[in-house]
């Protein structure tokens, strides 16, 4: 589906679609193991452009960006809140924040220079902050929209730095069962990566580019992996990674929710789609987005559970930090005894 656009989603509200895909051809960006990469001189020559230029766009109020980790459902409820009438909704616009801060490309999508996983307030300068506004009010002008989301994940260890752009930032901490994440992770690793010349690419970079950041980065800057960054250094199997990039996110947000509880609002995946009405009311009432009730029937036609999957063969090492992560978020369902281990054999 181009700019993730299904029969529901232009019967319930046409207008929307071209919002959308004003979105996905003009503002996001293309990137690496998605097609239609050739747009993308087009689009950072138009983002260059209004990111230059002296107009004066709408206003950037109250921006809303959903976090986590990827594969959790970010994508889903990043398209239902696209629904909104005041809504104009960006999935992952990996192309603005490169055009941002130069150095925030932890997959590679545009550039091989160095890259930080992290970004903080004293990263962010006022030639980025008017970039930002200029482009992201463009976005909003164009779109005719009132309020902007943003989903891109990563977007997680990068929070202080968003805030020092845009203060009134309020951000969506959505999460899911750590299992259900790292098949998911897995799943579109293998079906989706490829080689193109001579290169790997695939959830976890160009070449391994982002596993190198986030083991670097992330990993050994992480108490809970003091004893073991070394192992980990070596995970070659996509569940063990995936559930590497699960726990390092999980806990960030988990900070997050200490650090920053006045600007953050957690949500369970499962809570959005067994119970969409509630959940996504408490959502809507935190971020001051009026009652819709077009918005509503949308979610609730949307929205449905998802089977869990069952729990996969964790590296010894790993299991506690795992499983501990779980609990912390409440995935206390599922007893230890039922979790497989596997031996090192499987590391190199």
């Amino acid at each position: 589906m181009i700019a993730q656009i299904d029969p529901l989603y232009i019967k319930t509200r046409p207008m929307k679609v071209l919002t959308r895909l004003m979105s996905y051809a003009f503002f996001e960006g293309r990137p690496v193991t998605t097609k239609g990469r050739w747009i993308n001189p087009l689009v950072f020559s138009i983002l260059k452009a209004v990111s230059a230029n002296k107009s004066r766009y709408k206003p950037v109020q109250k921006p809303i960006f959903i976090l986590g980790t990827g594969r959790s459902g970010t994508t889903i409820l990043g398209i239902v809140l696209s629904m909104h009438r005041e809504v104009g909704y960006l999935n992952e616009p990996k192309a603005m924040w490169h055009l941002i801060h130069p150095h925030e490309d932890i997959i590679g999508n545009y550039s091989q220079a160095d890259a930080q996983y992290r970004l903080t307030a004293e990263d962010a300068t006022d030639e980025m902050r008017q970039r930002a506004t200029q482009m992201f009010g463009a976005y909003l002008t164009a779109t005719r929209s009132e309020r902007l989301v943003d989903k891109y994940p990563e977007l997680i260890f990068r929070v202080d730095f968003v805030r020092s752009l845009f203060p009134d930032a309020r951000f969506i901490f959505l999460v899911r069962n750590g299992w259900d994440t790292c098949h998911s992770i897995a799943t579109w690793a293998e079906r989706l990566g490829v080689r193109v010349k001579g290169e790997k690419h695939d959830w976890w970079g160009i070449d391994d580019r982002k596993w190198r950041l986030l083991v670097e980065q992330l990993v050994t800057t992480d108490a809970a992996f003091t004893d073991i960054a070394y192992e980990v250094k070596h995970f070659n199997q996509h569940l063990d990674r995936a559930a590497v990039e699960w726990v390092v996110t999980m806990r960030e947000g988990l900070r997050l929710m200490q650090t920053s509880p006045d600007c953050t609002h957690i949500v369970r995946f499962e809570d959005v789609t067994s119970a969409p009405d509630e959940t996504l009311s408490k959502l809507c009432d935190f971020c001051e987005l009026p009652a819709d009730s077009t918005f509503s029937d949308y979610a609730r036609h949307t929205l449905h559970p998802v089977p869990s999957k069952a729990p996969f063969d964790l590296h010894p090492k790993m299991a506690p930090i795992f499983l501990g992560t779980m609990a912390s978020l409440g995935y206390n369902n599922i007893p230890c005894g039922e979790t497989r281990l596997h031996d090192k054999s499987d590391v190199v």
